[in-house]
């Protein structure tokens, strides 16, 4: 990536806000009859924790893996949980929400980029924690997200845009 653009982190607002963003979140998600009870024996430390996380995937400090364990580690926190459709969605919508309470950037290019990934990392922590109790420890590297690549002005079937 050009050093002339900003990563994902720091067109964020670094650890500071993604730690205002995680915090934000879990307070919402421990009120939330739906995904509370999910992570009603949380520590503490989940949301800098997970702050971490996404900081690390949007391109900024390797604190998680420095850390917490990288992206193996992750995946073992979401084993055994058999998370339902409903709750990854509702994950999804108080991350969103709590990213406009405290006031992330809301450019479409971010937010597309925010939301893509929190599509895909919450798919695939539902897809996890539906498997057995364990990980194979060679468990893909940590996820590393960017801007995403334009695939130009859409062309409807049958030719002119």
């Amino acid at each position: 990536m050009s050093k002339d653009i900003p990563t994902l982190f720091e067109w964020a607002g670094g650890t500071e806000a993604l730690n205002r963003l995680t915090q934000t979140f879990y307070d919402k998600v421990g009120r939330d009859p739906v995904i509370g009870p999910v992570f009603k024996h949380m520590s503490p430390d989940h949301p800098a924790h997970v702050a971490a996380f996404i900081g690390e995937v949007f391109g900024g400090p390797k604190t998680y893996s420095e850390k917490h364990g990288g992206h193996r580690e992750m995946v073992m926190h979401h084993l055994g949980k058999h998370l339902s459709e409903e709750q990854r969605r509702r994950w999804i919508n108080l991350l969103a929400d709590a990213a406009d309470e405290i006031g992330l950037p809301d450019d479409p290019e971010f937010r597309s980029a925010f939301m893509g990934y929190v599509e895909w990392g919450s798919r695939l922590a539902k897809m996890n924690s539906n498997l057995g109790e364990t990980c194979d420890p060679q468990t893909e590297p940590m996820p590393a997200w960017g801007w995403g690549v334009p695939g130009g002005p859409y062309t409807p079937p049958g030719g002119k845009a």
